[in-house]
């Protein structure tokens, strides 16, 4: 990435506008706001304009494996880098579905070379699945999705007594 320096912009970040420049080394922010000065940095002017926090997608449809003539990991995060997204959390709904830590794994391959934005995925839990989670958390997952009746295939969630069952303490 190399070391980069924004001159003249407008920072938005928790509430505030800072003006000044922007020195990033390393891949991370070392100063903002003032006049800076950095040797051996790349300059690019802000012209005064705004720079933004970058946006987090917790909950995006890339398709990828096994849906890739609708979507894919490359074309979509192209697209969310485009709008402003840099780090994505995507859907189990995939085919397979992401439903076990290997297929989980395959994923973050598949995202390891093509993704141009930061990632994360869900893991389907379907009612077999949880019970070979139950007690542990997962090495690598954004976080669990759980569906009612049936998806592609495979028994998700089918009554509220196996829901209450594991979530107690939920609203119904």
């Amino acid at each position: 990435m190399g070391n980069i320096l924004v001159k003249d912009v407008r920072v938005v970040n928790r509430g505030r506008i800072i003006e000044g420049d922007v020195l990033i080394r390393d891949g991370r922010f070392e100063r903002v706001g003032g006049i800076l000065e950095a040797e051996g940095v790349r300059e690019l002017p802000g012209n005064g304009l705004f720079l933004l926090p970058g946006i987090i997608d917790d909950q995006v449809h890339f398709r990828e494996p096994g849906l890739t003539h609708k979507a894919d990991i490359f074309s979509e995060s192209r697209a969310a880098v485009a709008g402003g997204v840099t780090s994505y959390m995507e859907m189990p709904n995939t085919k397979p579905p992401a439903i076990t830590q290997a297929l989980l794994e395959e994923k973050y391959a598949i995202a390891s070379q093509r993704s141009l934005a930061n990632y994360s995925f869900f893991m389907g839990l379907p009612t077999t699945t949880w019970r070979k989670c139950c007690g542990r958390i997962a090495e690598r997952f954004a976080g669990s999705k759980r569906l009612w009746g049936r998806a592609q295939g495979i028994c998700w969630w089918t009554t509220r007594t196996r829901w209450k069952r594991f979530f107690p303490d939920a609203l119904y």
